[in-house]
Parts: structure tokens; sequence; C-alpha cells
């Protein structure tokens, strides 16, 4: 008796294109999928690996600005140093891809217009730091400030490193601009807000049922939904990154890099079936109801993958 191949997806973090890879990051991230990839491959199976560089947001920007270039060159530099690594250390990638490619753009662009469509995004006025002396705002990376939960001094706008706690910049305490090193004052700008306290009740029985996932993982996502899910801006003020499908809001808004970057493990599968010339091939992984979906992430990155990601899922209501 014969069984059929397992549909089997391998989705890898996306470092950001900001640096070279060091052997932490190799040993802990990547080498561990790929030992997976190939054990299902030599079983059998069939094995779709992704990931890519994260070409977007505020890591990238701050870079940038650092080193007085554009965006754009600092990707160009380290991408191809990532692609040169895997092929070096024998990294099995199907694709290992961008967030800046068309294929990227366009899934992105519509998850936002699902979930617009689907009520699940709404436009709110919100105050947000704002350096006065280089003029402008100050989202996520551009910050720096003591966390109002765990005390660490150096907790960044968008996450506490120390105890992994997501932020918005102004949960900061004695919070400063990392452009100029000034105190930054509040100034009103209008985003679009995602209800993600709408998938509270879901989301908590969801993870509940979850089978196969390491303990700290499952019973850190199931702490954070039952301290409660609050909503969260969806857009940015940043140039830099992937443009809104409506123009309501004005220039210089962009989706929040983390909701895209994980939106990444859709996007790539669709890019990798176009590139084979079978565009359609990428529903095996993402529309049979059979086909099994393996996450390697480090644990900074447990809320996006094990809350968040799942609750976009659950919004877009076609996936």
């Amino acid at each position: 008796m014969t069984t059929e191949p397992r549909k089997i997806l391998v989705a890898v973090a996306w470092p950001y294109a900001t640096g070279s890879l060091h052997v932490g990051h190799v040993a802990g991230a990547y080498l561990p999928p790929d030992v997976f990839a190939r054990y299902h491959r030599a079983a059998g199976n069939d094995v779709l690996m992704v990931s890519g560089s994260d070409s977007h947001g505020t890591p990238i920007t701050v870079k940038a600005d650092e080193e007085g270039v554009s965006p754009a060159e600092i990707v160009a530099r380290y991408h191809p140093r990532f692609l040169d690594y895997w092929e070096r250390l024998g990294v099995s990638f199907d694709l290992f891809t961008t967030t800046d490619t068309g294929t990227h753009h366009a899934v992105a662009q519509g998850f936002f217009m699902r979930l617009l469509e689907n009520g699940y995004l709404y436009r709110k006025t919100v105050e947000q730091f704002f350096d006065e002396e280089v003029g402008r705002f100050l989202p996520d990376r551009y910050i720096e400030g003591t966390c109002p939960h765990c005390g660490y001094h150096r907790a960044r706008g968008d996450q506490c490193d120390n105890c992994g706690r997501t932020l918005d910049p102004t949960d900061l305490i004695d919070a400063m601009s990392k452009i100029s090193g000034s105190r930054p004052v509040l100034r009103e700008t209008e985003h679009y807000y995602w209800e993600l306290s709408a998938f509270q009740d879901r989301m908590l029985e969801w993870l509940k049922t979850r089978r196969g996932w390491r303990p700290h993982v499952i019973n850190f996502a199931i702490g954070m939904v039952e301290d409660g899910l609050h909503d969260r801006a969806f857009t940015r003020d940043l140039d830099w990154g992937i443009p809104l499908p409506v123009e309501d809001l004005g220039p210089g808004k962009s989706i929040y890099v983390w909701w895209e970057a994980v939106m990444g493990y859709y996007s790539a599968p669709q890019e990798w079936a176009a590139l084979r010339g079978e565009p359609e091939r990428w529903r095996e992984w993402w529309q049979n109801p059979d086909a099994e979906s393996y996450y390697f992430i480090g644990k900074d990155n447990i809320p996006f993958h094990a809350v968040y990601w799942p609750a976009l899922l659950m919004g877009h209501g076609a996936l």
C-alpha cells in the first residue's frame, strides 16, 4: 500500500537586509529548517522551503540614514550576501526572495483590501512622537526608551528585546529620538488601525487546539491572548515600504513592516510557482486542507508568528 506524499511548507524567518549573518543566526534559524526539509524530501514528501530578505521598515531606513545612502542601496548590498551564504553553506531554499518584489507588493496590498472589505481596518487619528529638530514622525526603531513592562532602558518603539512584549512608541517611558537624540513631542497623525481585538475569543480557542507546538511557544501565545488583544496600527509614517492601495490618508504612509513581512510566507510560494511556469501550484501548500506548515523562527518573533499572523489569516477569510 502506497501513501500520497505529504505537502510540507517550511517557512523560515526573514532576516532584515541590514547586515551580515553570524554563526548564531545560521545555527539557530537556518540550519534546522534545512535539516528538516532535507529529511522530508528524502522521505518522499513534497517540500517547499521559502524565505527572503526583509527589505522594508525602520531597520532599513535607520541604517540608510546613518550611512547617508538610500534604503534600496542597503538592500542591494546585503541581499546578494545572503544568497551567497546559502549557496556556500548548502542551505536548500526553494526560493529566497525579498519583500520588495512585485508579487509581494501585490499580495500585501491585496491583504490590506481584504481586511478593509471585511471590516477589520478603520481610520483613527492618534498622537505619535515627532522630532522637531528633523521634522519627521518617529515610528518603531526611530525611538528608544524604557519599557513600561520590565524597565529595560533600551526598548524600541515596536518591541522590547528584553521581555519580548510588543509596544507602540508612545508606550515608552522617557522616549528619545534615535535621529537627533532629542526628546520628541506628540503630534496628531492619521492611520489605519487593525481591529485585532475582534479576534480575542477565536484566537484563544484556536490556540488551545494546537498540537506539536513547543510548550514555551504555546504558553507565551495563550498568555498574550489572555492578557487581551488590543487594536494595532496597520500603517506607518514612512515612505520606504509598501504603499497603501488607497489614497485617503495622503502621501508618506506605508503598511507596517511586521504585518507585510509575515505575508511573505504567502507571497513567496506564489512567486516560486510563477518562476517555475506553474502559477497555480502554490495552492497545493496554501489551499490544501491536508498540507502542513512548519515555521522556523527566533524566540523574539513568537508574537508575530503565533498570534498576529494567524489573526491576519483569519481576517483575510479565504486562506
